[in-house]
């Protein structure tokens, strides 16, 4: 069987990994692309690298027919993405990449994005798009929320670490590099080339990054008490990658055994031989997840490093692994592709 897709916001970046990644999917075909802002234009025009798809012309959102589409992928700003949703069909599947579903408390996203939220009744029902974790709820929702791509890294790291209670809950320190394609595809004076070259920069420092009101919810959840962690993200003069380093107090062989037994089965999750790290380069373009695990000099104190591309598994990639639980579709399909090297 194959199912009709339509995709919002598809003139971003994770519209055109949307496209990249169900191009080479056997269930899905693209019946639908909306990008108000490049209504009437061809994707050739949008995204040079994918004119030999032959895909429909973009549309104004409220100009797509939703009556025969299966599943839609909501690829738009924060804010705008809950606004559109809740004029949705009710009984159309829905997959938000925006974070504007994925915490749970409405109180807790006005503090976090600044505005009360506009679809409280369709939050309700979303369910936490982290895949590996959510798997079964995510099967049976009409809305899921996918992380944040940070947010996604860094309980790939820790959620194991946390439930197993290995590591000491109050010393959690994450220090994360993120490539600029994180920030999205609109025009900022401070992602020009000649203002992000040659660095990269610490941002969204203290208690002020968006995904903190993620970690809070998921690692409080888990470990049944608060959690928080400490968290600083770096933007890096590169196109595509995460690289996270958690600094953590607890003993490495038991860290190592924790992380490597709770992905045994996964087939997007690898953790490394024990003292080896990952790297941005063998994960990009790609929807694997590498996780690393070294001791350190100070007893009883552990690295453990985690690596995937911001666009694929912790955005789109992610996106289409819970589209395929949604429609029952085998869960790896169109997403085995190895990753791109160098």
């Amino acid at each position: 069987m194959t199912y009709s897709i339509a995709i919002l916001g598809a003139s971003g970046y994770t519209g055109a990994e949307l496209i990249r990644l169900i191009a080479g999917h056997p269930d899905l075909t693209i019946t639908a692309l909306g990008a108000n802002s490049k209504a009437g234009q061809s994707i050739a025009q949008v995204f040079p690298h994918l004119r030999h798809l032959q895909l429909p012309t973009l549309l104004q959102i409220d100009e797509i027919d939703f009556a025969n589409i299966d599943l839609c992928f909501c690829a738009l700003p924060h804010k705008t993405s809950q606004e559109v949703i809740a004029r949705l069909p009710a009984d159309l599947k829905i997959v938000d990449l925006s974070a504007d579903f994925r915490l749970r408390d409405p109180e807790a996203y006005e503090q976090w994005y600044g505005n009360p939220h506009a679809a409280v009744a369709q939050q309700k029902e979303a369910v936490y798009g982290l895949t590996e974790f959510y798997r079964d709820k995510i099967a049976q929702a009409r809305l899921v929320a996918g992380t944040g791509c940070n947010a996604a890294t860094g309980q790939y790291m820790l959620r194991p670490l946390i439930s197993a209670q290995v590591i000491d809950l109050d010393e959690i320190i994450l220090d994360l590099k993120c490539a600029v394609s994180g920030a999205g595809r609109s025009l900022k004076e401070n992602l020009l080339h000649a203002e992000l070259s040659e660095g990269y920069h610490a941002y969204a420092t203290g208690s002020t990054h968006r995904h903190l009101g993620e970690f809070d919810q998921e690692f409080s959840a888990l470990a049944g008490r608060d959690v928080k962690i400490q968290f600083t993200p770096h933007l890096i003069p590169a196109n595509r990658g995460i690289l996270a380093t958690g600094y953590l107090k607890g003993p490495s062989d038991a860290v190592h055994e924790t992380l490597a037994a709770a992905y045994a089965a996964e087939p997007f999750v690898d953790v490394l031989p024990f003292g080896e790290t990952p790297s941005t380069r063998h994960v990009r373009g790609s929807n694997f997840c590498h996780i690393g695990v070294v001791a350190d000099r100070l007893p009883g104190r552990t690295l453990v490093v985690g690596a995937l591309d911001n666009l694929t598994k912790g955005s789109s990639g992610q996106a289409l692994q819970n589209a395929n639980l949604m429609l029952n579709i085998e869960e790896t399909t169109g997403l085995m592709m190895p990753p791109l090297f160098p």
